[in-house]
């Protein structure tokens, strides 16, 4: 991986991390369309990156997360079925679905229907949320352990159906990625042979952060201000119209 390829990689996964459409999965696609070759440090690498566009959160966010007791509270329960599962089922999660763009394309086109039905017929219902309803929106997110279901997806979608507004379910989604992502980055960091690294490898994932971040910065801001007003159906129709272009063109 050069230079070029590390810095297209960390503005895509900027982009995506928090949008609907799944940046593990365009990570993929892309590490596929540059010719990538999926080395463990490249699996490591579209995982790790994914700290820089968290980091946007913490700053942006950086008031309402702090001292917030009950936020954090909410935000650990529903971490907690994707801890259990991600310890349990890292190796096999690694080995067979990171880096497989058959399992990203289906993820995307399957994921990408599924949107597009529960914006025309689903009923919002506004409700307080208790100790259950984080479990539930952390069962959601277990399902983006899959590439390609897209983790803000399944945790906003998962938010709203449970009673949360869609600005509160994508505010959500951005504070579950903390825990999420930094305990999925650690958990990687421990099973991998970091040793093994070379010293072009840390510069390349420095570089890597340092874009996620920047990018990532813009897009949570843009989100926001976006969710107020729209739907999400321009992301379902997004990945239904890439899968068929990958498929058609590209495989």
């Amino acid at each position: 991986m050069n230079l070029l390829q590390t810095i297209i990689l960390s503005i895509v996964e900027g982009v995506t991390e928090f949008l609907p459409i799944s940046s593990t999965g365009h990570l993929i696609l892309t590490s596929s369309l540059l010719g990538i070759i999926q080395t463990e440090f490249v699996k490591s690498f579209e995982i790790i990156i994914q700290l820089g566009a968290i980091l946007a959160v913490v700053v942006i966010y950086s008031k309402k997360l702090i001292s917030n007791f009950k936020l954090w509270k909410n935000i650990l329960i529903a971490f907690l079925p994707s801890a259990i599962f991600g310890l349990f089922f890292y190796k096999n999660i690694k080995l067979y679905l990171i880096g497989n763009s058959t399992v990203v394309i289906w993820s995307l086109l399957i994921g990408g229907i599924i949107m597009l039905l529960f914006e025309k017929y689903f009923k919002p219902v506004h409700r307080p949320l208790f100790t259950i309803h984080y479990l539930v929106i952390g069962l959601f997110q277990v399902l983006s352990m899959i590439p390609g279901v897209s983790r803000a997806f399944a945790t906003i979608f998962g938010g709203m159906i449970v009673g949360l507004n869609r600005k509160e379910a994508t505010e959500f989604s951005f504070f579950l990625a903390i825990p999420t992502m930094l305990a999925a980055s650690a958990l990687d960091l421990i099973k991998t042979e970091v040793y093994e690294w070379s010293t072009i490898n840390y510069k390349l994932l420095a570089i890597g952060f340092v874009g996620s971040f920047m990018t990532a910065y813009i897009v949570v801001k843009w989100l926001i201000k976006y969710v107020q007003e729209h739907d999400f159906r321009i992301f379902g129709w997004y990945r239904v119209i890439l899968t068929l272009i990958f498929i058609f063109l590209v495989l």
